[in-house]
């Protein structure tokens, strides 16, 4: 009988990873269809498979190891992307923002926890975790809707790298106070807990600086004559640095942190974090399963309650403060509302943070379970608010206008600067790569043509390049009265959206423009929607970019064969 049954035993635990990996792959499938992060997915699959529900997990020791290397390499590789010189060139806009966001999610989240009735450090923990946004499930979305290198883009990546600061100075703060005030320590004096950190945080900096300026550069050059050696030492790397990190009185997390920061000087880290992404998302998918697992019902839904409230607080609360900053800095109501739509979620950083928090013994499984539930439901919301932008701020923007000064001096410094427009046949809206070149080419053949753009640092690069380019928002029926309309013959736009493209139409519309309007979709749903609006010209950038290509490798071809 024991002969028959070990064998089944032994492996269990892989048939029960490979059940887990179906599972999590289907619902995947469904949630992206839903235009939703997988994440969700799995700490769904994590409920449903845990003993909560279905019970199905069993391999819980093998399951958390797993978890804990994914943490690892996530902390690892946002320390990577954080060199020294992306640090130093975080704009004063971003800075401001960030840490206003910070201070003020902080201070009203822990009033509104405590009002809640959650215990003080139960309520420290929940409202430092609220201030974190996902930088993965943000940048994603910035990248699929090209809006990462607009300027509310921009913005919202300088004050994710902030937060992505204070997470890390928040989880070695915490892991300092060890055992202190918890939900099992006792009281320790709060000077000793302040000298015990800056003890550890100096000793920190010099091994860290011993290591970025004599060690780890020879290492790293040693180690990159193999790429798959390269993405070894790293993971080794980061994990050993973890478990110091841990065993020196701080948290795994601050140490793997470190770890990815400490090489993101090298001029390999690109390399490794490109290799170290796919490892990084298919390890954390065992973490939320982990996460998942391990909430009860009974848990959950005793926190539905301040779970809404305080996801009402995060995507209204944020996004306002946000606004609020920016729109006293100078920045235009649309601006602030596209970037602080960026903030309406907290993150996986967030999970992790409390979970960091058990345990360490400062708070119970009950903050966790109320986390988690907030990070479903701003995550789901906040993902379908970015994506639906536009729509929404025109809806919204009658009632913005608190949000802006009279003169948004930051922007209209630009427009100051504008050179003089005179005649023009033909107005290029929206200057990225594509548009920005159209207008050199068009210029460079003698076409009398200016480029409009909605981002004050790439109008005042293109002003330098001694192109006529003007500032502002060519979604305005009020901006377009200022251009030069009646001479041109074509308007023509490259804005990312359709909803963009729409307001754009709408504005000229309503100006009375009488000329023809070309446009430069970036898909085939995106051209037919266009071309039904009655747009005359629909180019097709790839498509007239591969046959150009496809014509110019003929004509080599054909040299080369006919070398006469």
């Amino acid at each position: 009988m024991t002969q028959t049954t070990a064998p089944v035993a032994m492996h269990a635990p892989f048939a029960e990873f490979a059940l887990l990996l179906l599972i999590c792959a289907v619902a995947g499938a469904v949630f992206v269809r839903l235009r939703q992060p997988v994440l969700i997915a799995y700490i769904v699959v994590g409920i449903v498979v845990g003993p909560a529900v279905l019970g199905l997990v069993a391999a819980n020791e093998q399951i958390d190891l797993l978890a804990q290397v994914g943490v690892t390499v996530l902390l690892f590789v946002v320390g990577l992307k954080l060199d020294l010189h992306h640090i130093r060139h975080i704009g004063p806009v971003a800075l401001a923002t960030g840490l206003g966001q910070l201070a003020f999610t902080i201070a009203f989240g822990f009033l509104i926890i405590l009002v809640l009735g959650k215990a003080p450090m139960e309520a420290l923990y929940v409202a430092v975790a609220l201030t974190f946004s996902s930088t993965i499930i943000i940048v994603k979305l910035l990248s699929d809707k090209r809006e990462l290198d607009s300027l509310h883009g921009r913005i919202a990546v300088g004050f994710l790298i902030v937060q992505d600061l204070a997470v890390v100075i928040a989880m070695m703060t915490m892991s300092a106070m060890r055992g202190t005030g918890g939900a099992e320590g006792g009281d320790v004096a709060l000077h000793e807990v302040l000298l015990s950190l800056g003890g550890r945080l100096a000793a920190a900096a010099l091994l860290m600086f011993v290591l970025m300026r004599w060690v780890l550069p020879a290492v790293v050059s040693a180690m990159a004559r193999s790429q798959e050696l390269l993405l070894v030492f790293a993971i080794a790397w980061g994990v050993a640095l973890a478990g110091f990190s841990e065993w020196a009185g701080f948290s795994k997390e601050a140490g793997a942190f470190l770890a990815g920061f400490s090489l993101a000087s090298t001029p390999y880290r690109e390399a490794m974090n490109a290799r170290l992404t796919s490892i990084r998302d298919f390890l954390l998918l065992f973490f939320f399963i982990d996460l998942g697992a391990r909430l009860e019902l009974s848990t959950l839904g005793a926190e539905v309650v301040p779970a809404v409230v305080l996801s009402l607080f995060v995507l209204i609360g944020n996004p306002l403060i946000v606004m609020a900053i920016m729109g006293y800095m100078g920045f235009r109501k649309r601006t602030g509302f596209l970037a602080g739509l960026t903030v309406a979620q907290i993150s996986e950083f967030s999970i992790v943070f409390v979970a960091m928090g058990i345990t360490l013994g400062h708070v119970g499984v009950q903050a966790l379970g109320l986390t988690t539930l907030v990070g479903l439901v701003t995550i789901t919301v906040s993902t379908y608010m970015i994506l639906y932008s536009q729509p929404l701020y025109e809806r919204l923007a009658p009632w913005l206008g608190a949000f802006e000064r009279r003169q948004p001096l930051r922007e209209l410094a630009v427009e100051n600067d504008d050179p003089a427009l005179g005649r023009a046949d033909v107005i290029v809206c929206g200057l990225g790569r594509y548009g920005s070149r159209l207008l050199r080419q068009l210029r460079t053949d003698g076409v009398q043509a200016i480029g409009v753009d909605f981002d004050p640092e790439a109008v005042r690069a293109l002003q330098l390049q001694g192109l006529p380019v003007h500032f502002g928002d060519g979604e305005d029926p009020g901006f377009f009265e200022s251009l030069p309309l009646q001479q041109a013959a074509w308007v023509v736009t490259t804005l990312p959206s359709w909803e963009s493209n729409r307001a754009l139409l709408h504005a000229l519309q309503e100006v009375g423009y009488r000329g023809r309007v070309a446009a430069a979709p970036r898909d085939p749903a995106h051209a037919r929607e266009l071309a039904q609006a009655g747009v005359a010209l629909v180019l097709n950038p790839f498509d007239d970019a591969a046959d150009h290509a496809a014509a110019q490798l003929a004509q080599h071809l054909a040299r080369k064969e006919n070398p006469s």
